[in-house]
């Protein structure tokens, strides 16, 4: 069996990387992960790196500018050959590049249910806005700032206790079956 191949792109702790890593280990996965890209020396890169998956540092700092980072960011996504390009707590905006070349096969996670709460911030706001519901969404990107095609959802309830750390946590627990389904699901049809 053919396993679609995956581009992951993190600047964190990885935990989405972690679920998705641990899914394609499994038998009969539809897909592998081949590569990693973060945008900093990121703690997530360690899992990829213990099973000795390739990982790249593209950090802007090192870039004259935005529009060269973007280049330089699709190269090395690119350099793997994806199938699907997984943006998994990837906390920058991908430029035209990256669209250019891998568009209609870039999805990203979100920590609340789009179009509610779109950008950096949607655990904050759906705590601010006082709503009993919220949740992970993974959507198509496109060119806008979580604007893409829904297409998954996951409910998570907003407890009376919760702060912003207890919420995340809870969503993020839940977004990570949610993002191995779609990317198992994605995997399969192509």
């Amino acid at each position: 069996m053919s396993r679609a191949r995956v581009v992951v792109l993190i600047s964190g702790t990885g935990s989405n990387l972690a679920a998705l890593l641990e899914a394609a280990a499994t038998p009969h996965s539809p897909f592998e992960v081949v590569g990693v890209v973060s945008d900093r020396e990121a703690s997530g890169l360690e899992h990829a790196r213990a099973r000795a998956i390739p990982t790249t540092v593209v950090r802007l700092s090192e870039h004259p500018d935005r529009a060269a980072w973007d280049r330089s960011l699709e190269r090395a996504v690119t350099a793997h050959a994806p199938q699907l390009v997984v943006l998994a707590g990837f906390m920058k905006l991908i430029g035209p590049p990256l669209l250019a070349a891998h568009g209609g096969r870039i999805i990203n996670t979100h920590p609340a249910l789009l179009p509610s709460f779109p950008g950096a911030h949607g655990v904050r706001d759906a705590l601010a806005h006082g709503v009993k519901v919220t949740g992970a969404s993974v959507i198509e990107v496109d060119a806008g700032v979580d604007t893409g095609r829904i297409l998954a959802q996951v409910a998570v309830d907003v407890r009376d206790d919760d702060t912003e750390d207890t919420l995340h946590q809870r969503i993020k627990d839940a977004e990570q079956p949610l993002l191995v389904d779609v990317v198992r699901r994605l995997s399969s049809a192509s």
